[in-house]
């Protein structure tokens, strides 16, 4: 046999295995899809969903949705009655809008309301927040780090002490906080509401989960070991690795001392104090009062602007809270 016949033979054969090759692709492509649709339906017989490969259901998507109704009904409430005047609000349907569009104005008179005494509670508030607010975050930080990385004698107390502080309500320590505070001199004066709220049990616990799992202790001792302080290692090493858990600590502390209701009445006689669920509750009363004059229009403006702030701090921090929060539900 010539050269050339033998160089046509291996051409041949290597057309026969390259043909062999791709029919052996598509068959097991085909069992691939066999497979796959197999899966689907045990899975869809065990009422069981893959990660990976989720299906639909409509119980659940109707759930959600009646869920989620539920949710922006007091919103969508709002937003309709805000641009109602005071007549339009008592003449007409809750949901429908009234006979003119009076939201600018209805803004506009809450600002102007009894000398603007509304901004002032808007004032107090935001103090309230970034002091007491951004206090309690600050503390809880730097004790969740503390408690989870340094090892010391008492620190299973500490645990059991803020566990035992989660459970008790709020409410709970309203009085004994007025009695302590009226001993201080402290009533009435903005440290009656800033003080209390530097004390988030709550905050101190997650921060002290989520530096657990965040925060290698592998990385801390490399850090040791280069000469960096304790201080200098928290700040440019720990901190970035914990920004999830620091939002997530901010929203709750945040939305906590905002919509704060029960210690304000205790603690405050001034008006000039009140932060702005007190002071909206106090317009509400006005009705009700011999020869007050009924300003539900005001309040449903005001209680939509009041709103709108925690609304954006969610709405810009939400992917952090998320990552937060499932932070530690993963197992390595």
């Amino acid at each position: 046999m010539s050269a050339a016949a033998s160089t046509r033979l291996t051409d041949a054969e290597l057309k026969a295995q390259e043909k062999a090759a791709r029919k052996a692709e598509k068959e097991r492509q085909k069992r691939i899809a066999a497979d796959e649709a197999a899966e689907r339906r045990r899975s869809a017989r065990a009422g069981f969903a893959n990660v990976s490969n989720p299906r639909r259901s409509t119980l659940m998507t109707v759930l959600c949705a009646i869920f989620a109704v539920y949710c922006l009904f007091p919103f969508v409430y709002l937003v309709i009655n805000a641009t109602k005047t005071q007549a339009d609000f008592t003449s007409t349907f809750g949901l429908g809008f009234g006979k003119s569009f009076a939201l600018w104005d209805n803004i506009v008179t809450v600002f102007t309301y009894q000398g603007g005494i509304f901004g002032r509670w808007l004032v107090n508030t935001l103090l309230y927040v970034v002091v007491g607010a951004g206090g309690a975050t600050l503390l809880a930080i730097m004790g969740g780090y503390a408690l989870a990385k340094f090892r010391f004698p008492g620190r299973k107390a500490v645990f059991a002490v803020i566990i035992g502080s989660i459970s008790v309500p709020g409410i709970a320590l309203a009085v004994p906080q007025f009695l302590l505070f009226a001993k201080l001199g402290l009533t009435n004066t903005p440290w009656a509401m800033i003080i209390p709220s530097l004390i988030s049990p709550f905050g101190l616990y997650l921060m002290w989960i989520f530096s657990e799992q965040a925060v290698p202790t592998e990385l801390l001792e490399a850090a040791r070991v280069d000469g960096a302080s304790e201080f200098r290692t928290f700040w440019t090493i720990s901190l970035p690795l914990l920004a999830p858990g620091i939002v997530t600590t901010a929203l709750f502390t945040i939305v906590a001392t905002w919509n704060n209701y029960f210690l304000p009445p205790i603690m405050l006689k001034d008006a000039d104090w009140y932060p702005l669920t007190i002071g909206l509750n106090q317009w509400k009363d006005q009705a009700s009062t011999a020869g007050g004059q009924a300003i539900q229009n005001l309040v449903i403006t005001g209680s939509l602007i009041t709103i709108i702030p925690l609304v954006i701090a969610f709405l810009c921090l939400q992917k952090y809270w998320q990552s937060g929060l499932a932070a530690g539900a993963v197992k390595e």
